[in-house]
């Protein structure tokens, strides 16, 4: 006999993700059937939408540590971001063709502004109000998913490894996700044992501050800039010893602590070349990475990386180089989009709050238990 409770309902959920680089809103339309270890997902369409670049420059400004800000800005900024979220959430689904009426919720992560999970108090902050969003959009909007977690005693981050688990763990091997968006994190997906994750320090968004610094251009286009450069051995050193990177899981960063300033702190007396610059600032997201990964999980076999550092062929071969006893490549291969992982994730996390069900993972934040995650702003 079958029962109500037995039948996989389909849904349709809209993830908004805006990442360390603030390099765009990307929006994802998902369906949604079943879950845990039987959830299925399918990206029905997904965009990535340009912030106007005064409102970029501020976000960014914040997300940097610049803390002149007034009350006023800040209110404004909040509700502005959380404007151009509703929008790209509504132009994915004009793309689409799909009416806002079929859509059970949009799940926003928000534009981190601070991350301080180490502060007294502890705290993170995301700007992009989700009354805003529910209000221009007309659609339930689930928001502000970091805090709880925080609130728990956790970092608040990362908190893709329940996703990533349920889409891309294996019974066979030991597999790891990696995103490279403007912070590095990993998802250990062990045969046997717990998921676990944390950040891997700066994937690109030193690469892509100090690219447009030099170059013009938002980011290295197929990492050709790093590519006409050299390592610098002296410089690398100097990076690498960041204390941060020593800490153990787990443990989460931002742009306030891997930003420019940073890297110039740490670049001596001696001048260097642009493109040298560049290029050991990609061999730094490598090393990181791969040292990261051979501390944790040294048995992996598959590393799965999303984001967009899955472009930048000269940082994939240097992950490969990096990580010799492990197949590396994009999440494509395992029928999710690289581009849209995060955003997707997002969607699935308004869903599970919806649900009830909590959406970080303790042994991941470092939070004292599971929690149902995020704020829920009705239509």
């Amino acid at each position: 006999m079958t029962h109500a409770t037995d039948v996989a309902v389909s849904e349709l959920f809209l993830g908004l993700m805006s990442g360390t680089s603030a390099d765009g809103i990307d929006a994802a339309l998902v369906r949604f059937e079943g879950s845990g270890t039987a959830l299925r997902c399918e990206l029905v369409h997904a965009r990535t939408l340009p912030w106007d670049a005064a409102l970029r420059s501020a976000l960014i400004a914040l997300g940097q540590g610049a803390d002149s800000v007034s009350l006023d800005e800040l209110g404004a900024l909040d509700s502005r971001a959380a404007m151009a979220f509703a929008d790209a959430a509504l132009s994915v689904l004009e793309d689409a063709g799909i009416p806002r009426g079929r859509v059970r919720a949009i799940g926003s992560h928000g534009q981190t502004i601070r991350h301080r999970p180490h502060a007294e108090p502890p705290f993170t902050w995301q700007l992009g109000d989700g009354n805003v969003i529910a209000e221009r959009s007309g659609i339930t909007t689930v928001a502000d998913f970091r805090r709880r977690d925080v609130a728990a005693g956790g970092h608040g981050a990362p908190l893709m490894p329940a996703f990533h688990a349920a889409l891309l763990g294996s019974p066979h091997e030991d597999r790891a996700v990696l995103n490279l968006g403007g912070i590095g994190n990993f998802t250990l997906l062990p045969v046997a044992g717990d998921v676990r994750g944390f950040d891997t320090g700066p994937a690109n968004a030193l690469m892509d501050g100090w690219c447009e610094r030099h170059t013009g251009q938002a980011y290295d286009a197929s990492g050709a800039f790093a590519a006409s450069g050299q390592i610098d051995a002296a410089l690398l050193a100097r990076l690498l010893s960041e204390p941060w990177f020593a800490l153990p899981p787990p443990k989460s960063t931002g742009r306030e602590q891997f930003h420019l300033d940073w890297l110039e702190a740490r670049l001596g007396s001696t001048p260097l070349a642009p493109a040298d610059v560049q290029a050991t600032l990609l061999e730094l997201t490598a090393r990181t990475v791969a040292d990261a990964l051979q501390m944790t999980q040294p048995t992996t076999r598959r590393v799965l990386v999303c984001g967009g550092g899955v472009r930048n062929p000269a940082l994939m071969a240097r992950l490969c180089a990096h990580l010799p006893q492990a197949v590396v490549e994009s999440t494509a291969a395992h029928g999710l989009d690289p581009d849209y992982v995060e955003a997707m994730g997002f969607a699935w996390l308004a869903r599970e709050t919806l649900a009830g069900r909590p959406g970080n993972l303790p042994a991941v934040t470092g939070a004292r238990g599971l929690r149902v995650l995020g704020a829920v702003y009705p239509a």
